[in-house]
């Protein structure tokens, strides 16, 4: 991206879908616009080139490879949407030219359809022959009337009459009551019914529905309680069955990583699912109850072993758990019995200590506690929310996160990144006349907002935090294998707290608190190896790659292919690519080693090294880390307390596809990216943020939701301009970063720090 480029806001007015995939810059006079997905930049076309670029619709625009299913869906009917009213409003204009007004027959509509004109609204009765409706008064001419009539065929919107014959008109002006008003009030009565969450709504199943339902048209008979437990679910779990098969036919190249997934229910049950993951999606496998057993190594061991065996040891790379010690003896034991394999902790699980141990910094605790006492006011008055998101251009200031303790620290990069907006808001006249902000809370955050200690203080910590909270989202991404990337990340993290604070003794206690926590992983061999065998960081070191690196490359040659004639191979091979011969060193394969995935990049120009490709696709195609996603509402305890066999299978058959659809939906959908932080999903990691103190619990009043425009939300001011993994630069050669030995006059102080 050239470096004229500017940023620029896309206001609350561009109301298009579109705006929301898409990035504005404006370079000179011209204004750019890139696809969020391909990274492809427009430099004309305008909003409606995008969309169909989005839709993957030919002609104008190139096709978008990136885009997820549901944004294609969504911008493909948005485009039809464009076609049929401006096909409509033509038929309209065609319809009031020709018609003779005085023909009208106002009186035809019963008695019982009349409103009452003093309320505001008169009902109108129409020809059902006609998309139009006309009030004519009596007297007034033709060519008045008329004139009129074109006026209001001039706004579509203002002209409506629905299956029976009725438009809703106020006194001033013709303003539509939807069609689809009681479609929408339908299904929100059967969500509201089943204890369903608002965003059921984003799931590509129910979008699949109601294209289904709308299709057939009328005649549609809804399914039957027995056909859902019965052919349907049997169906659904075939279905399941097959993806899960074709996922399985790409295991014997690629290989997959077992996740082993624990969680306590809110009855105190302690839960544990265990998935698989490949490039081409998660694979829920099976859960059971381990409230008696889980912390039993030998337990735990028994279980991952047998899970290893159903799915073939020759497939399986790593087994990643958390890591607390149960699951270390359960992973050691593991090595032993199965020599080809590795035993990993979760990698987002070990970041998410490290930044709750920042937190747990006295003046760091001090800051967020004074951010929060902002936000907590904020999102308990309607008032003040719906103020705050004016001047915001409908972000929200608290940025929901992978937990509480990254969410303490994704809020403050939010706050950081909205500062003038906030600064502007509390130093407006608006916010001077609210009677809201007189009071003590208001006070509070007028004070806070204005403080340049504290907008200094969050300026560090957002400088210490933000390249750990990038590693976060690279380890526990859906989209990317992240084993290519992790080490990388973390080098650049150590690397920019060294920068930030410059003295050894200062970033020193940040460092020990990495390495006490990274302990396992950094010089875990997967771990180096994905960063040997990415050619991004591989090719841009100067002088010979760091020794702890070499030697991780080389345990996992040792572990993973134990054909020692191989080896000896992958060896010779290791050579050509350390000096980029033959199709390493083609001019298409240098470009393609910062476009093309890892993987993708040895898959094409690793043919003239044979083994050590096929080694390096299995690495690079592997995570790091337990995924992190939604376990509500499936019914994992009903299984554990049926007790009936036949009601026991169907609740296995459902959690089965429930499992399944979910963790597919994962790689189709963009959504989960931004989260509101009122909704129940996103309650547990920003409870502290937004819950009302003790102290002024008694001052709130009543939260009007309807008062919150979730329409003008643009989240692209906030979005990252380039993608974080490609963001990790060049140049490694900082040997103080690759080494992990804590300083000992600090060692004792992160060991009480995270023991606290």
């Amino acid at each position: 991206m050239g470096s004229n480029l500017e940023p620029v806001p896309i206001t609350s007015q561009k109301h298009d879908p579109a705006w929301k995939h898409v990035q504005m810059f404006k370079n000179g006079d011209k204004v750019q616009l890139k696809c969020i997905y391909c990274l492809k930049m427009f430099k004309g076309g305008g909003i409606h080139r995008i969309k169909e670029h989005l839709a993957c619709q030919k002609g104008n625009a190139s096709t978008c490879s990136r885009v997820p299913h549901d944004v294609r869906v969504h911008m493909q009917q948005s485009l039809d949407g464009v076609v049929v009213k401006k096909r409509r409003k033509q038929k309209i204009e065609e319809e009031i030219m020709n018609v003779n007004p005085l023909t009208t027959v106002v009186n035809s509509l019963p008695n019982n359809n009349q409103v009452d004109v003093s309320q505001g609204v008169l009902a109108i009765g129409v020809d059902h022959n006609s998309s139009f409706v006309v009030n004519p008064g009596e007297g007034m001419s033709k060519n008045m009337e008329r004139r009129k009539k074109m006026r209001a065929s001039k706004n579509p919107a203002a002209i409506y009459a629905n299956s029976e014959g009725v438009v809703a008109v106020e006194k001033n002006g013709l303003f539509p009551k939807r069609g689809d008003n009681h479609i929408h009030m339908a299904i929100g009565r059967f969500l509201y019914d089943i204890g369903a969450p608002f965003d059921a709504v984003n799931s590509v199943y129910f979008h699949e529905m109601v294209d289904a339902i709308a299709s057939r048209g009328a005649g549609f008979e809804r399914p039957s309680h027995h056909e859902l437990r019965g052919w349907i679910l049997k169906n659904s779990v075939e279905e399941v069955k097959n993806d899960i098969d074709r996922c399985k036919m790409t295991w014997g190249r690629t290989g997959c990583s077992i996740l082993v997934d624990q969680w306590t229910t809110e009855s105190g049950r302690v839960l544990m699912s265990f998935l698989a993951y490949c490039p081409e999606g998660i694979v829920f496998l099976k859960s059971l109850d381990a409230t008696e057993i889980s912390t039993s190594a030998d337990f735990l061991y028994d279980m991952i072993k047998q899970v290893v065996d159903e799915v073939g040891v020759g497939q399986v790379l790593q087994v990643i758990t958390s890591g607390e010690e149960q699951y270390a003896i359960a992973g050691r034991r593991l090595t032993d019995t199965f020599p080809t394999l590795y035993w990993s902790p979760s990698a987002a699980r070990c970041i998410d200590f490290i930044l709750e141990d920042f937190g747990n910094l006295e003046w760091i605790s001090a800051v967020i506690e004074q951010a929060k006492s902002v936000t907590r006011f904020v999102y308990n008055y309607s008032a003040i929310l719906v103020m705050v998101k004016r001047y915001t251009l409908g972000n929200d200031i608290v940025d929901p996160s992978f937990s509480q303790f990254a969410t303490n620290f994704t809020t403050l990069k939010r706050m950081v990144d909205l500062k003038h907006n906030l600064q502007a808001l509390v130093t407006s006249q608006e916010w001077a006349d609210c009677p809201y902000s007189k009071k003590s809370a208001g006070l509070e955050m007028l004070d806070c907002l204005s403080s340049q200690t504290f907008w200094s203080s969050c300026d560090m910590i957002v400088r210490l935090t933000t390249p750990l909270l990038k590693v976060l989202r690279i380890a526990s991404s859906e989209m990317r294998p992240a084993m290519g990337y992790i080490y990388a990340g973390m080098y650049r993290a150590k690397e920019a707290i060294k920068k930030a604070l410059g003295k050894r003794e200062e970033y020193m206690v940040y460092w020990n608190i990495i390495h006490h926590r990274w302990e396992r992983l950094w010089h875990h061999p997967l771990h180096s190896a994905g960063f040997y065998l990415n050619p991004k960081f591989f090719y841009s070191i100067q002088g010979d790659i760091h020794s702890q690196i070499v030697s991780g490359m080389f345990d996992c040659i040792e572990r993973l292919v134990p054909d020692t004639r191989i080896q000896d191979k992958i060896i010779k091979e290791i050579n050509l690519y350390k000096s980029a011969a033959g199709d390493f060193g083609r001019k298409m394969a240098v470009r393609a080693r910062d476009n093309l995935l890892p993987s993708e990049w040895w898959s094409t120009y690793g043919g003239g090294c044979p083994n050590l490709s096929r080694l390096a696709i299995r690495i690079l195609s592997q995570t790091s880390s337990v995924m992190s996603w939604k376990r509500n509402h499936i019914p994992f305890e009903q299984i554990v307390n049926t007790r009936n066999y036949i009601e026991r299978q169907h609740l296995t058959d459902l959690v089965f596809v429930h499992c399944n659809l979910r963790l597919r939906q994962m790689f189709v959908s963009k959504d989960h990216d931004f989260s509101d932080p009122l909704s129940f999903d996103s309650i547990s990691s920003v409870d502290e943020w937004i819950r009302p103190r003790d102290l002024y619990t008694d001052e709130y009043g009543n939260s009007d939701r309807m008062a919150l425009d979730p329409s003008s939300v643009n989240t692209m001011l906030l979005r990252p301009l380039n993608d974080e993994a490609e963001e990790l630069g060049e140049g490694f050669d900082d040997d103080e970063i690759f080494s992990c030995g804590k300083d000992s006059e600090d060692e004792n102080t992160v060991e009480k720090l995270v023991n606290q």
